[in-house]
This record gives C-alpha cells, structure tokens and sequence, in this order.
C-alpha cells in the first residue's frame, strides 16, 4: 500500500488490495486490509494427520474443504464510473 500511495494513487479509490492470511495487524492497516482469513489450526491439523497416516501406512481422514472467510475491509472498493 505504501508503494501504491507512493505513485500517486490512492487505495481504494484507485486500487483495491487484498491480503491472504488474515493477521491481526490487517485491520490496523491504513486502509484497513481486505483479506481472505485460512483456519491455519486446521491445515495444521490435516497436515499432521496426513503425515502420521502415511508414516503408518494407512489411509488418512477425508474431512472435505478447509473454507476461507472474505474479511472485508477498507483496502477494496468497487470500480469508480
């Protein structure tokens, strides 16, 4: 954001930004940063038990998709006419 307002541009009139991982500096942006939020604890988890299955020469759980989480923020905007 600081090399956008650098150039001259502004966020989000002129470019909307978006993040990928939801830390909690995010909302203390200036703008605050849209992110999409990952339940990292999970994926941890899943990863582990993957490993662990495959160390035992097992199958490992299926547990469907990690979903994300939009967090809207003030770092995007729709597009100006």
């Amino acid at each position: 954001m600081h090399a956008i307002r650098e150039s001259g541009l502004d966020v989000p009139r002129d470019v909307s930004i978006v993040g990928f991982d939801d830390i909690p500096e995010a909302a203390h942006f200036w703008p605050p940063l849209t992110t999409v939020r990952q339940d990292f604890a999970e994926l941890g988890r899943r990863c582990v038990s993957l490993l662990l299955a495959n160390i035992a020469g097992t199958t490992p759980d299926s547990r469907g998709a990690i979903m994300p989480e939009l967090v809207v923020r003030a770092s995007t905007a729709g597009p100006a006419f």
